[in-house]
């Protein structure tokens, strides 16, 4: 299964999202990074789109579908992160994930382990 992570400019909430890539199993991660995010660290597996959140809400759930559509290998759903960013970038994210369409499930990393939400 695919792991989709939204990463915004909040450091602070990095190591949740790089906690659940260096620990959970998946086939790949797409990571939707905020382009002033620069210094977001990615491994072999994942494939980074960058949004700009300047855009508004209706032209980067669109750009973000165009992006996703070609990324997702088909699968029913992905596992979603969204520890980090704005809620104007995760509105866009989910509701481009849900008009790919993909069902999600929500995951994240607590004291516990991988935890899914859903």
């Amino acid at each position: 299964m695919e792991i989709v992570a939204s990463v915004g400019t909040d450091k602070e909430n990095w190591g949740q999202i790089l906690a659940l890539l260096n620990r959970a199993e998946y086939e790949k991660a797409i990571i939707v990074k905020n382009r002033n995010a620069e210094s977001f660290p990615v491994n072999d597996r994942c494939i980074v789109i960058e949004i700009d959140s300047s855009l508004s809400l209706v032209n980067l759930k669109s750009y973000l579908l165009e992006k996703l559509k070609k990324e997702l290998s088909g699968d029913f759903e992905v596992n979603l992160s969204i520890a980090s960013g704005t809620g104007k970038e995760h509105m866009a994210l989910v509701s481009a994930l849900l008009s790919v369409p993909v069902g999600i499930r929500l995951v994240a990393y607590t004291k516990e382990g991988i935890e899914f939400l859903t």
